[in-house]
């Protein structure tokens, strides 16, 4: 039986929270596209409101 994923802050790939190296994980992509896709929307107003959700929501593992 496999085990389902789940979304985590990541404690080991981390710039601020680990939001970033934790989608990337989970995406299994390298974390420096997710932290580039990041700072991007950064400049749109909404990712910084949905980074800092995501570090305060996301259980760290």
């Amino acid at each position: 039986m496999t085990e389902r994923k789940r979304l985590f802050r990541s404690k080991t790939n981390r710039v601020f929270f680990g939001v970033c190296g934790g989608i990337g994980e989970y995406l299994n992509v390298d974390a420096n596209a997710v932290r580039i896709a990041a700072v991007l929307l950064t400049c749109t107003g909404t990712g910084l409101l949905a980074y800092i959700i995501a570090a305060v929501i996301l259980p760290e593992r």
